[in-house]
Formats: C-alpha cells, structure tokens, sequence
C-alpha cells in the first residue's frame, strides 16, 4: 500500500505480525503541556483543588494508561512493560504543567503509543480534576521526544527534520 505498517495489501486494517522480529531494549519518551489560569496553577502548587494531590493523582494514572493502551489503541500489541515513569513539571511563567512519560520494554515493537498514551491520560487528569475552576484549559503538544531499539535505531524530536 503507501508504506503504513498496518494496512494490507489490500489496503486492510491488520495487526502487525512482530513474531520473527528481533527482542530488543525499547524506550520512549512522550510529551505533553496543559496550559491554565495563573490561579489554577496555584491551586494546584499549593495543594487547593478539593479532589486531592492533583499532580500524584495524575502520575498514576498515566501509569495506568501505558498499561491499558492495547486496550485503547484497537491495533496495539499487549506489552509487558518493564518500567513507566510519569514526571509532571509545573511552569509558572507559562501557567502550565508539562508532562514526561517514558515507557521501557525488552520486546519485539516498540512503546511510543504507550508513552503517548501515558501522557495525554495524564493531561487529561490534571484537566479532570481541575474543570471545577478552569474550563478554559488547554491540552497540547502531545508528542514523541525520543525512541531507541528495534531495527530503526534511535530518534530524537530536537534532531529530526520534521521537527523544525
């Protein structure tokens, strides 16, 4: 077809067979940023939002989220992920929270949907969680930072040339 894994030659949605793929060390790293009201964000700094810990809330649930992607992401192999690490940052002069996901594997496919799907779920919690006060909420810049193993090697978003 035009060069996407999971279609056919027939042009047919398919699960991508790995099987005679080589076991491999496998990180990604995914990004994402909610931006806010500068009074949102301190709330949340200062531990105001009446639902609780809203940064250690959504650490677990990105947690979570890599770990369920194959249910989320209908062509997605189950992986039996080795490590996930969910960091949330707040930016003051930005007014918002940026969120690090890195997901580890040794395996045959790669992780970078479940380290996207780690960080958005996180965002999405922050956004959840904070509504009450903030609607006004943004979710964005959700995106792969780096990948390595597997037989394409390593890839940097600062170094690609799409990126630019």
């Amino acid at each position: 077809m035009s060069g996407f894994t999971h279609f056919d030659d027939k042009g047919q949605a398919h699960m991508v067979d790995v099987s005679d793929k080589e076991q491999t060390s496998r990180i990604a790293v995914a990004g994402a940023t909610i931006t806010m009201l500068p009074e949102t964000l301190a709330l949340i700094t200062d531990g105001g939002i009446g639902k609780g810990d809203v940064l250690g809330v959504a650490r677990l649930a990105g947690i979570m989220a890599a770990k369920r992607t194959s249910d989320l992401i209908p062509l997605c192999h189950p992986l039996a992920l080795s490590n996930v690490s969910v960091e949330l940052t707040c930016d003051v002069e930005r007014h918002a929270v940026d969120i690090e996901a890195t997901c580890k594997l040794k395996g045959r496919t790669g992780v970078e949907m479940e380290a996207l799907t780690a960080a958005s779920v996180a965002a999405l919690t922050v956004y959840d969680m904070c509504k009450a006060v903030d609607r006004g909420m943004i979710v964005g810049d959700v995106r792969l930072i780096h990948k390595s193993g597997g037989k394409s090697g390593e890839w940097n978003a600062k170094a690609s040339k799409d990126q630019s």
